[in-house]
C-alpha cells in the first residue's frame, strides 16, 4: 500500500512539475487599444508608430498582442479616405499588409455627424471598421482588460 501511496505522490508531483514548465514557456496574451480624437498628423503618426512598436516589441519576446486604434471626434479624419494625410493612408494600408494583429475602429456617432454636416456620406479608407460609439467601444475594451493607450 506504501509503494502505490508513494507511486501515486511522485504521479502527480511529475504531472505537476510538466504541467508547470509548459505554462511557464506559454506566451503571454496582449491586447491593447490606441485612441486617437484630434485632426493632427503628427499625432496620427504619433499612434501609429506606438502600434509598430508595441508590437514588434511583444512579439519578439514571443508574446502575443492584439492591437486597436480607435478614431472619433476630429481623429476620425485619420480613417476618412478624402481627408486622412497621404503618409497618414499608405501607412495604414501597411499595417493591413504586414500586420493582422491591428484593426482600426470607428466611431459611427462621429461618421454620421460629419456626414450631416458635409451633406454627403463621408466614406472612410476600408481598413476602418464602424463601432456604434468610439467611447463606448473603448470602455467596454477597459472593462473587458485592455490596456488603453492615450498617446
Amino acid at each position: 500500500m506504501n509503494f502505490q501511496k508513494n507511486l501515486l505522490i511522485k504521479s502527480v508531483l511529475i504531472l505537476a512539475l510538466v504541467l508547470g514548465s509548459s505554462l511557464a514557456f506559454a506566451s503571454d496574451e496582449h491586447k491593447i487599444t490606441f485612441h486617437i480624437d484630434e485632426k493632427n498628423e503628427k499625432k496620427m503618426h504619433l499612434v501609429l508608430n506606438n502600434t509598430a512598436n508595441v508590437i514588434k516589441y511583444y512579439q519578439n519576446k514571443g508574446d502575443e498582442v492584439t492591437v486597436e486604434v480607435v478614431a472619433y471626434g476630429p481623429g476620425l479624419h485619420m480613417l476618412r479616405s478624402d481627408t486622412s494625410p497621404k503618409k497618414v493612408q499608405k501607412r495604414i494600408k501597411s499595417f493591413e499588409q504586414n500586420f493582422e494583429n491591428v484593426s482600426f475602429r470607428a466611431c459611427s456617432n462621429t461618421q454620421r455627424k460629419m456626414s450631416k454636416k458635409a451633406g454627403k456620406d463621408v466614406k472612410l479608407l476600408s481598413q476602418a471598421k464602424m463601432v456604434p460609439s468610439g467611447v463606448v467601444h473603448l470602455v467596454e475594451r477597459q472593462e473587458a482588460g485592455w490596456s488603453y493607450i492615450r498617446p
